[in-house]
């Protein structure tokens, strides 16, 4: 089956794809990682200030560039997602899916009737280039990818019924809420949340669904891909930025306030 989402058909094909997430909901800022070379960057709807417009405007900025945008929704609002997928999202990925009927509730936001029940308003959305892709209505909801996050205990319970949904492409392992989750807030690189991200990636793998994470540590994001992780983001633009400029002013030596260190991306 022909997939005009390359990110989507590199999944299907078992290729890993290499990310940065998008944090600093600046369109200026998202067009200059575009120029880096990722394979997908992920626009932050949960925890970054973006709403719908700076949604859309870094779209725009990143279009004309290899990179495909993966947006991240705050939740999982059937009408929310609709939105998204109207101003021509093509990957989302929906945070704090605990079970098999919240995926499946997912997936049916993202497809038109009758396989699902995502509203018709094509010809008014950017989605279908305002009319000009005729046959838009047939092709979406091929072409749209499903990543969903397993992060909680309640998640990796029901991961197994979670892979097994249609329509759902990946599950991604959300390192912070899951080792909350687990009673150790705020340290993701504990032994325990690492053994489980371990597994859980496994069961995705062995799912034939796509697996996926995200961590700035270079040495981790490589053991997840070696655990056949298919999607991986190994930064974060507000936190790459936050560590530069505070190793150019160390260099002067001056002294901003050190926080503790989490181990976390966050």
């Amino acid at each position: 089956m022909h997939f005009s989402n390359a990110f989507k058909q590199g999944l299907a094909a078992g290729r890993p794809q290499i990310g940065l997430w998008l944090s600093m909901a600046q369109a200026y800022s998202a067009e200059v990682c575009a120029t880096a070379g990722f394979q997908w960057l992920l626009i932050d709807g949960e925890h970054a200030p973006n709403e719908l417009t700076s949604t859309l405007q870094q779209l725009q900025a990143v279009a004309p560039y290899p990179s495909h945008p993966v947006v991240r929704a705050v939740n999982a609002d059937k009408d929310g997602l609709k939105k998204l997928l109207d101003i021509g999202v093509q990957t989302l990925l929906v945070p704090m899916i605990d079970t098999a009927e919240q995926a499946a509730a997912v997936v049916a936001a993202t497809r038109y009737p009758p396989h699902g029940v995502r509203g018709v308003g094509a010809a008014v959305a950017r989605a279908s280039r305002w009319g000009l892709r005729r046959h838009y209505l047939d092709e979406a909801d091929g072409e749209t990818c499903v990543l969903v996050q397993a992060e909680t205990v309640t998640a990796l319970r029901n991961l197994e019924s979670i892979c097994a949904v249609d329509g759902v492409d990946g599950v991604f392992i959300g390192p912070a809420d899951l080792a909350a989750s687990m009673g150790h807030r705020g340290h993701p690189t504990h032994p325990e949340v690492q053994a489980a991200i371990d597994a859980a990636l496994r069961t995705i793998v062995t799912s034939g669904k796509a697996a996926g994470t995200l961590t700035g540590d270079a040495a981790l994001a490589r053991h997840y891909l070696s655990l056949g992780a298919r999607f991986v983001a190994v930064g974060i633009d507000v936190t790459l930025l936050a560590q530069a400029t505070r190793r150019l002013a160390a260099d002067f030596e001056l002294s901003p306030p050190q926080p503790a260190p989490t181990g976390s991306p966050y």
